[in-house]
């Protein structure tokens, strides 16, 4: 941790060196790897409730009579999903060959769908940025982008997170148990300016993510603790949202890989003319893939045997066509090893892995793993 200066800290840093985390750079970020136990941190969530400091991610504001438009033409997904204020979408958002920028959230924020909110990642906010601001460029789009890094953002998640978040918040009790999944609620009425709760996470399970002023977060953090939900770090948000079959930017996409070779084809608004960034390079590489039969699927894998399944290993099919791990990890729900692969397309159920130059069998599943804490697979 010699370059700490260079780093960047969360309105909830102090939080986490209270209670013990430990502390790693996390895309530029200095972020609780955890705080103790891993696993114990991993099962709260699963059984219970958690929290998890996710103010490293970038929620961008945008205004504007354009900024419906702007979305349909950034955005794979089409915002006018969006039907009712709060709600939101999910979608990746391609660069001109039709390979993934970002996946991102995108919330309609008034009923005259001229304010929305965007959520994306950390490790990409440079280049989001600067596709966001080409595209108001190229097209005219009359549209103000705000970057809001005054903000934090605290995700809960759990069977339990909901109740225990509603204990600890009571005037939030009628608008949480209310919230349906992907739809945010606006809660400057009750706790004042940019309070904002919404029903979405990364783990699998039940909770929400909730936006407040920085001013208030820890606490926020100390309140949540005190109403028995558990600090949560980095590492068991990357098994949680592995069990959940989640993708991660960098592992099973990137600028490269387009929504159909990373399980995001179910997020296309491809039904319409709709005339997207990216779409027809993307469309165009997906036909000829299916053509020429170089297409490929993300799956799951499950190695019943010891060992760890670990990204950059080969997948090999019966056919000898190969295929790569892009995410892997021990699960502790299911105390076994499993991997998110994307291989050749096939109907085959098992498949061979390079494990330090052994062969090793694995089951190919369809994802998830692990759902609302239940194993999703025979």
């Amino acid at each position: 941790m010699s370059d700490n200066k260079q780093l960047k800290r969360t309105p909830f840093y102090q939080s986490h060196l209270d209670n013990n985390g430990k502390i790693v750079d996390f895309s530029g970020w200095e972020l609780p790897i955890h705080y103790g136990s891993q696993i114990a941190e991993h099962e709260a969530v699963r059984t219970d409730a958690g929290m998890f400091d996710v103010s490293h991610m970038v929620i961008t504001d945008i205004v504007g009579a354009d900024s419906k438009a702007w979305l349909q033409k950034l955005l794979a997904n089409d915002i006018a999903k969006a039907k009712t204020v709060g709600k939101a979408i999910y979608s990746a958002m391609l660069n001109d060959n039709g390979g993934v920028i970002d996946d991102l959230i995108a919330y309609r924020m008034n009923e005259a769908e001229t304010e929305y909110r965007i959520v994306s990642n950390a490790a990409t906010r440079d280049k989001d940025l600067a596709q966001f601001n080409k595209v108001v460029k190229d097209f005219g789009f009359d549209v103000t982008i705000t970057e809001r890094p005054e903000l934090a953002m605290l995700a809960v998640q759990g069977p339990k997170a909901i109740e225990k978040l509603a204990n600890a918040k009571p005037t939030w009790a009628e608008s949480l148990n209310a919230l349906k999944p992907f739809v945010g609620k606006d809660l400057s009425e009750i706790e004042g300016k940019d309070w904002f709760v919404a029903k979405t996470g990364y783990t699998g399970e039940d909770g929400v993510e909730v936006i407040l002023p920085e001013s208030q977060a820890g606490e926020f953090f100390n309140l949540l603790k005190d109403n028995g939900i558990t600090p949560t770090g980095l590492g068991a948000r990357d098994t949680l949202r592995l069990e959940a079959g989640m993708n991660l930017y960098g592992h099973e996409m990137d600028e490269t890989i387009n929504p159909y070779e990373c399980g995001m084809a179910w997020t296309l608004a491809v039904k319409d003319e709709r005339d997207f960034i990216g779409r027809k390079a993307m469309q165009d590489k997906q036909e000829k893939a299916l053509a020429d039969g170089t297409d490929v699927m993300q799956v799951g894998l499950v190695l019943d045997g010891r060992g760890v399944l670990r990204d950059g290993m080969e997948v090999t099919l019966a056919n000898g066509k190969k295929g790569v791990i892009t995410s892997g990890t021990f699960s502790p729900s299911l105390k076994q090893s499993i991997a998110i692969a994307r291989i050749p397309t096939t109907t085959d159920t098992t498949a061979n892995v390079d494990m330090r130059g052994k062969a090793t069998e694995v089951r190919i599943i369809s994802l998830p793993f692990v759902r609302n804490g239940k194993k999703q697979f025979d």
